[in-house]
């Protein structure tokens, strides 16, 4: 008799425990911050330099200082009616 009765008692605060978390909702705040502290975490080994690095506007384009180059034509021939 024992045993039914804790298993009854368990069962029944295992039911309203559930009840409870199923209805508990967190205000929108929480999930903010919950979400800041989330990406705060996941990019904690790059450190905070990368976003306080000047940005200078002469590296802004990277690839176009390096590719662009300055090509000449050759001098056209013109042919005198030959």
């Amino acid at each position: 008799m024992r045993t039914w009765l804790t298993t009854v008692i368990f069962l029944f605060l295992a039911i309203q425990a559930f009840q409870w978390v199923k209805g508990f909702i967190l205000p929108l705040p929480i999930y903010v911050m919950a979400g800041a502290f989330l990406a705060i975490a996941s990019n904690y080994d790059k450190g905070l330099a990368p976003l306080f690095k000047s940005f200078s506007p002469s590296s802004a384009n990277p690839i176009m200082e390096t590719t662009a180059t300055l090509v000449e034509e050759p001098p056209q021939v013109l042919n005198g009616g030959q």
